[in-house]
């Protein structure tokens, strides 16, 4: 059996193909551009690669509710030719298969929760995302977390830091997370790009001093037992230490933590491929869910 997922990304499309036990056996990557030859390039990988279902975890806003009539469409998203896009009908019509969507944060967490070993298995994980913008999925007691549409957890509110007079670099908020913290906000305050900020740079301290608020935040609302942070921003290594540093701080010792903080805030487990290999892990329930069907 061969489930395909898809990495449904604002600025690259991830396709690939895979077992149900999280084997990825194919994969590709090509940029996002106008939905109609992003889409025409997905149907040509799996047109090549024939797969038994598809799972797609999307860049958002998008509809996430398996009973909506607009299920898989992108909402009001910054990427103006993709707004009210149906990426999920336009698939499912060309490619004719069982087929599930839902955000590519939540699908990291999933495929973090799916495969993890069996001794380390969570029952509740938080995945965040530091990139070009900040996205969190939640995975709570067993299962994808949606609620009114799904958490936009990089919009999130902060403090801001006394000596930051950096305005933000989102256009609706400003002031939230992803306008401070993301990619984009550090290159907006620095002048250069992430990357090229050496592991010293104050940068790293102002970065952990909002996303310490974040995990001490998630901590104290949705109690999980493990919050993974992934994205190009924290390949930086100095930036978890810190992270953990100003986490505890907040906290104050205000939970008794059954295990260290290290062990709960972590990095991904399976190098840059959890939004994939949680899209296939989607695939395979809906082919498992079209089978009880029937």
């Amino acid at each position: 059996m061969r489930i395909g997922g898809i990495e449904a990304g604002g600025t690259k499309f991830v396709c690939g193909y895979g077992t149900t036990d999280g084997t990825i056996e194919h994969m590709t990557s090509f940029a996002t551009g106008n939905p109609e030859e992003t889409c025409r390039q997905v149907i040509e990988y799996f047109t090549e690669h024939p797969v038994d279902a598809i799972g797609i975890g999307a860049f958002g806003p998008v509809d996430v509710k398996e009973h909506s009539p607009s299920y898989g469409t992108i909402l009001e998203t910054p990427k103006t030719a993709w707004r009210r896009f149906p990426l999920l009908s336009t698939l499912k019509q060309a490619l004719g298969l069982p087929m599930k969507l839902d955000t590519d944060v939540n699908c990291a967490a999933l495929g973090e929760a799916r495969f993890s070993t069996e001794t380390d298995r969570p029952n509740s994980l938080i995945y965040i995302t530091v990139g070009t913008g900040i996205g969190g999925g939640a995975y709570i007691e067993n299962r994808l977390i949606h609620g009114l549409l799904h958490p936009e957890m990089g919009h999130i509110t902060v403090q801001r830091h006394p000596h930051d007079n950096y305005g933000g670099c989102c256009p609706i908020h400003h002031d939230c997370l992803e306008g401070l913290a993301s990619g984009p906000a550090i290159e907006g305050r620095y002048h250069t790009l992430a990357q090229m900020l050496p592991e010293e740079h104050p940068a790293w301290s102002l970065q952990a001093y909002y996303l310490g608020q974040m995990t001490a935040n998630l901590l104290l609302t949705l109690s999980p037992e493990r919050i993974i942070f992934g994205g190009g921003v924290m390949k930086q290594p100095a930036l978890l230490p810190l992270i953990l540093e100003e986490t505890d701080e907040r906290l104050h010792g205000y939970l008794q933590l059954p295990k260290p903080l290290n062990e709960i805030v972590t990095k991904p487990s399976f190098d840059g491929l959890s939004g994939l290999m949680g899209a296939i892990a989607l695939g395979a329930d809906a082919l498992k869910e079209q089978g009880a069907a029937q």
